[in-house]
């Protein structure tokens, strides 16, 4: 699934066949608050257990954004690992991306798609993502 911007100049696909895993774990790696400097073993790791997205310059190919789900395919998934090149922020790509996984999960009938966010809270409740009712029922284990 193929999305052009308005303009033709970015592009979103849901083809895991177009992601450039060096490219998502460079901006993963490099610029994201979440995970700076993660391995590219873990990164790549990462990707094969997962659904794969990305928006694409249309006259040059190159990845400009990535994001990930994790899911079973059937009830529950994780949207994360999103970003976009600093470079080429402020031009409506991360919606062009969040708008291209939330369209192709759609078909699956998801009973609810996750995420977490420091700083684009604005951008997902466009998507009709919006804080936890019951967050107290939320748990989590770490190492």
């Amino acid at each position: 699934m193929a999305q052009p911007f308005p303009d033709a100049t970015y592009e979103f696909s849901a083809d895991p066949a177009r992601v450039d895993a060096a490219r998502a774990h460079q901006l993963i790696s490099e610029h994201s608050y979440w995970a700076p400097g993660r391995p590219r073993e873990v990164q790549d790791a990462a990707i094969v257990g997962s659904r794969n997205y990305g928006v694409y310059h249309s006259a040059t190919g190159e990845q400009v954004a990535y994001a990930r789900v994790v899911t079973d395919g059937a009830t529950f998934a994780w949207l994360c690992d999103v970003i976009v090149d600093p470079a080429h922020r402020g031009q409506g790509i991360g919606k062009l991306l969040v708008g291209g996984v939330t369209a192709d999960l759609e078909p699956l009938g998801l009973r609810r798609t996750v995420l977490a966010t420091a700083d684009a809270h604005g951008l997902y409740a466009k998507f009709g993502f919006a804080p936890l009712v019951e967050d107290n029922t939320w748990m989590e284990r770490r190492p």
